[in-house]
């Protein structure tokens, strides 16, 4: 399955942004939560949008018809009772109609040769932390929801889109575990034998998870810090690593 092209606002879009591309992600959220789905689902409904935009040109106008589009191409690929068109054309307050979004995603069904699973972040990001709880002696809550909360931030960040899903994965397990306790080594033996990555390999995803965790990266998009203020969330948002001293570890290679 083809991954998207991380340069394509560069390289095949003329009126598409990166921070438009992240204001129809935040509009997605939004709509996720509302329709109460599957996390996985909004991985790929972000998937669809980026290979589709690494393979199309569109005009700046049509962004949110393709994210709607590919959100219920998403929830018949992933949810047991997927969304209806008149769904998806709802949560846009009507904006796209019912033929525009059927014709979007047959488009959008035939640029990526109907190929729509593959793995997510999500996907790694589940094997990896009952990996971390493994070594640890009792399982963290508010640690395995600030590693769903910083990685569901990647979505909103086209720079992200460079790093493999495995990598951001592994970032936010490394990350949360930083946040949560910044007295040990956020990586072991056994997360570097589950993920395949060691701590250094990581460092440059860390560093951009770390700033939009810290709000200095996509500052104006609130829905996926507001879902996880929620106190079934751990209020995870509200959480914040020390950039003091998380350069030290890097130098203690486990």
């Amino acid at each position: 399955m083809m991954r998207p092209l991380s340069d394509y606002i560069k390289t095949i879009q003329s009126d598409v942004t990166a921070d438009l591309r992240g204001t129809v992600v935040d509009f997605l959220v939004r709509a996720a939560k509302s329709y109460r789905l599957k996390s996985n689902t909004l991985y790929l409904t972000v998937s669809y949008i980026d290979r589709y935009l690494s393979c199309n040109a569109i005009g700046s106008e049509r962004l949110l018809l393709l994210g709607a589009a590919s959100m219920l191409i998403a929830t018949k690929y992933n949810e047991t009772t997927p969304c209806h068109v008149e769904d998806i054309c709802y949560v846009t307050d009507n904006i796209c109609d019912k033929q525009e979004v059927m014709e979007m995603e047959s488009d959008v069904l035939k640029i990526l040769k109907f190929e729509m699973g593959g793995p997510t972040i999500i996907t790694f990001l589940q094997r990896f932390i009952k990996a971390g709880q493994k070594f640890g002696k009792r399982k963290s809550p508010v640690r395995k929801c600030l590693a769903y909360y910083i990685a569901e931030l990647s979505l909103m960040d086209y720079g992200c889109i460079k790093f493999l899903p495995s990598v951001v994965a592994a970032s936010a397990v490394y990350l949360a575990r930083f946040t949560v306790d910044s007295s040990i080594h956020p990586w072991n033996e056994e997360l570097w034998r589950s993920t395949g990555y060691k701590a250094h390999e990581l460092k440059e995803c860390v560093y951009a998870l770390q700033e939009l965790q810290s709000n200095k990266r996509c500052s104006s998009l609130g829905a996926i810090r507001d879902k996880y203020e929620q106190d079934k969330f751990k209020c995870v948002s509200i959480l914040r690593s020390r950039e003091d001293i998380l350069d030290e570890w890097w130098e203690k290679e486990i």
